[in-house]
């Protein structure tokens, strides 16, 4: 039965999945069928051809889908008996869909009827009830899939594609996915020569290589000093912990699906951390804490190894080892919100700082429905949800409250940065836990000298470095703010007598503690201007005689912007203090 929560879009969408199906089986009618959803942005449908097609015949599916969308064919839902369904499906050899068909519930399925008896699918819609409804239709890409998602099945075809009302709409989405592929993080990082994955050394493990290991680094000193400011300490826990601190805090019994196999060490089992807080937890018991001492904040760049099946690894953004700037803040009830404050506080001037203008807060609550299912006392948990919820209204943050979203031990505000294409991606997270308190025995001592049981927050500011990365390198389009940027100067001497007087350019700026190079490669000097301006090179100095006789620079910034002529120490003293104030794509003058 057609919902009324599916908008007029994603039926078009549905409907042109099943046009797709339709196209491909008029063109390859031994096919075998998967499943065809509607997506964000599009649609796909997943196939088992009998021989691999290549990128080049999407044209003439496409064409042939576009010849069924233009004769108006009918789309209609009608019921069909198992044992008629089984029938069908037999007859036509289609058996995915007769496993598909194997798991529906009840005696009548739904299909949807293309044409007079042209095309059928199991499906429970809905749908345009017109081919001619479906708009503007591009099939974008193909991709392997596994069938079911599951590694141990056959890996099918699966054909991309995007749909709109209009072609107008249609042609602004192909370019605006023209400029996203432009700014995808694993082909800058590639480009900029900031990361990669060996196969030897594993997938799902990135490799920092030093253009990107210097922006990291950066970035963690960075991250440390503000922490540090915040009244932060800084811990270090080891890779590997014994088995008996995650059969305390619970991992084994829950998350042991995405952690490694054990391993055996003389008679005991160690495992590669999953996760920074069971550590965490250890060091805030080494001694008795008193109300005096609170809050106690601990954060951790610390490193954690997450089992993820190979097909959903991508790039930075879901890898199977990564960094978290990880903190825990322990802390009396009354702290709470000035913790939540000053962590929000933190964050915007993170933000500011690498460019970030644009996010949104999401409140992620518990049900009303199911209270017995989280850890906690309910008091504590409606205290903390309402405090969450009053920190963010009273400093008139817009916020989406997200009930029964929230983890079974406690709720969390996360913090979704959005790109200049409107992609958001969830970066920071202000996490309450109410259950590793209980399970490793967290307390204080109050002013009464009774024992308490602490508030802790987990707070991730920067989340991964690997995923932060990955959005870093897509928000910027590789043009990082200067401050960031691997190198920030390429000074370019137009021939070999101008060398000299290139180092001495160099000098300068190092002792002015500038990340700077100088290219005197037998390169011409265009194409070393070029190669620099690949590289997304912020600045690029060029000397020549000129420059030599006045003691100066002819300075090109980023984008191929004509600076002038400037003094050496002009030069710098503008660079520090676009450095100083952490502009992006600032002008020196």
């Amino acid at each position: 039965m057609e919902s009324e929560n599916i908008s007029k879009i994603e039926k078009m969408r549905h409907s042109a999945s099943h046009v797709l199906a339709q196209a491909v089986l008029k063109l390859y009618p031994d096919t075998k069928l998967g499943i065809g959803p509607a997506i964000d942005n599009g649609f796909y449908y997943d196939f088992d051809f009998v021989e691999p097609i290549e990128e080049e015949d999407l044209k003439k599916i496409e064409k042939e889908m576009r010849k069924i969308i233009k004769e108006g064919l009918p789309i209609q839902q009608v019921f069909m008996a198992r044992k008629d369904g089984i029938e069908y499906y037999k007859k036509t050899d289609q058996i995915y869909k007769l496993e598909l068909l194997e798991a529906i519930p009840g005696e009548q399925l739904s299909f949807f009827i293309t044409g007079e008896n042209e095309f059928a699918d199991l499906c429970r819609g809905p749908h345009v009830e017109n081919t001619k409804e479906i708009g503007a239709i591009k099939l974008t890409k193909t991709a392997g899939a596994y069938w079911r998602g599951d590694e141990t099945k056959k890996m099918l075809t699966r054909i991309y594609g995007t749909a709109f009302d209009t072609k107008e709409e249609l042609e602004k989405f192909l370019k605006d996915q023209e400029e996203l592929e432009k700014r995808n993080h694993r082909k800058l990082g590639k480009q900029l020569e900031l990361f990669t994955i060996i196969p030897e050394i594993g997938q799902g493990l990135p490799v920092w290589l030093p253009r990107g290991y210097v922006m990291r680094r950066i970035l963690e000193e960075y991250m440390l000093e503000l922490e540090r400011e915040a009244g932060y300490e800084h811990i270090l826990t080891p890779h590997i912990n014994k088995e008996i601190l995650f059969q305390t805090s619970g991992h084994l019994d829950f998350y042991k699906e995405s952690m490694y196999a054990p391993i055996q060490v003389e008679d005991e089992t160690y495992y590669l951390k999953p996760m920074n807080c069971p550590a965490a937890m250890m060091v805030y018991k080494m001694s008795p804490k008193s109300y005096r001492e609170l809050p106690y904040k601990l954060g951790e760049l610390g490193t954690v190894y997450r089992y993820e099946k190979s097909g959903e690894l991508h790039g930075l953004q879901r890898v199977r080892g990564f960094t978290q700037n990880d903190a825990h803040l322990f802390c009396t009830r009354d702290q709470l919100e000035q913790i939540i404050n000053e962590t929000l506080d933190l964050l915007n001037v993170f933000y500011k700082d690498v460019g970030f203008n644009s996010y949104k807060f999401r409140l992620s609550l518990s049900s009303p429905e199911k209270k017995d299912k989280y850890a906690g006392e309910p008091a504590k948990w409606e205290f903390a949800e309402s405090t969450l919820r009053k920190v963010l209204t009273d400093r008139g943050l817009q916020f989406e409250e997200m009930p029964g979203d929230a983890a079974f031990y406690g709720p969390k505000i996360d913090i979704q940065a959005v790109n200049v294409f409107g992609k958001e991606d969830s970066v920071s997270t202000i996490q309450l836990d109410f259950n590793l308190p209980e399970k490793f025995n967290i307390t204080y001592i109050d002013s009464e000298g009774k024992e308490q049981q602490p508030f802790v927050v987990h707070r991730a500011l920067i989340g991964s470095f690997e995923r932060f990365f990955a959005f870093l390198i897509e928000h910027h389009g590789g043009d990082f703010p200067l401050w960031i940027t691997p190198e920030q100067v390429y000074i370019v001497p137009i021939s070999e007598k101008h060398n000299d007087y290139a180092y001495e350019v160099l000098k300068k700026l190092k002792e002015a503690k500038l990340r700077a190079k100088v290219d005197d490669r037998s390169k011409s000097m265009q194409a070393r201007i070029r190669d620099a301006e690949k590289m997304k090179i912020p600045y690029i100095v060029v000397i020549g005689d000129k420059e030599i006789e006045t003691e100066t620079v002819s300075v090109r910034a980023r984008r191929n912007k004509e600076e002038g002529l400037m003094k050496v120490q002009e030069f710098i003293d503008n660079l520090r203090e676009e450095i100083r104030t952490k502009e992006s794509f600032q002008s020196v003058k």
